[in-house]
This record gives C-alpha cells, sequence and structure tokens, in this order.
C-alpha cells in the first residue's frame, strides 16, 4: 500500500499542527506521511517545544512553513487537517485542491495565560489530545485503506 500523504493547517504553524505532524509521523507505521503548515507562518511555540521533548519527541529544530508554498509546489494531500479552535475556525486556512478536508479542533497554546507551569499544564492536554485523535484517526483509517 502507498504511503498516504496528510497536512495539517493552522493559522501558524507554530503549535497544533507541529504537534499533529509530529505524532502521524511517529505514530503511523509507514502508512501515512504527514507535513504542517500555516496561513501565516510564526514561530515555533516554546510551550509546544518542551512539551514534546517531555515525551521524548524533539521539533525544536522544525520550521514553520507556508500553505500557499506548499501549492505552489503542486503538493497534494489525500487529507487536509485543519488543527485550529472553533474560536478561529473562520481564520483557519483550507488547502486549495483535490482532498478531503476534516476539521478538529484544538485549543491554541498561544492564547494560554497565566504561570508558565499553569501554561504547561493546559499545553500537555492539548497535546495529549491531538495524539488520541491521531491514535483514533490511524485505526479508523487503516481499517477502511
Amino acid at each position: 500500500m502507498a504511503t498516504i500523504p496528510i497536512l495539517f493547517v493552522c493559522v501558524h504553524n507554530s503549535a497544533r499542527s507541529q504537534m499533529a505532524e509530529a505524532f502521524m509521523n511517529k505514530l503511523a507505521n509507514d502508512k501515512f506521511i504527514a507535513e504542517s503548515a500555516g496561513l501565516e507562518p510564526g514561530v515555533l511555540n516554546p510551550l509546544v517545544i518542551e512539551v514534546m521533548k517531555e515525551i521524548g519527541i524533539d521539533i525544536s529544530q522544525n520550521q514553520t512553513k507556508s500553505v500557499m508554498d506548499f501549492f505552489k509546489q503542486g503538493k497534494l494531500y489525500r487529507y487536509v487537517i485543519t488543527v485550529c479552535d472553533e474560536g478561529a475556525a473562520q481564520k483557519c486556512p483550507l488547502f486549495p485542491g483535490v482532498a478531503k478536508t476534516i476539521h478538529w479542533s484544538f485549543a491554541d497554546p498561544a492564547g494560554f495565560t497565566g504561570p508558565w507551569e499553569e501554561k504547561l499544564q493546559k499545553t500537555r492536554e492539548v497535546r495529549d489530545q491531538i495524539k488520541a485523535k491521531i491514535e483514533t484517526f490511524i485505526k479508523e483509517i487503516s481499517a477502511h485503506e
């Protein structure tokens, strides 16, 4: 079976889409290959780098990427999964082209307030939600492919 390409998209490609890409590539056993991008690429969120490092995944050298760069390169994906929160859903970009688009809503770590440790805990919760969603997706899609 050919590897299924997936693109995770959010506004800045600095947190949720980066975590989703990392989990998909770690857990998919070569059934899927993931990339991530944003409409307005930003800077990797240090909270996300830290909580991913806690579970043995180092994304500290990742670069944020632009959806439009991927589009201009002619990249095609079987699935495009947006990971913006409901409040930003109208701003969450859609990748043009032929693909099945899925929306998963996760809170944005960039919007977390409070002391560092409290923001870390909230980011861990988002990380764990994304991992669980990826695991479910892999099982469901693998059963139908």
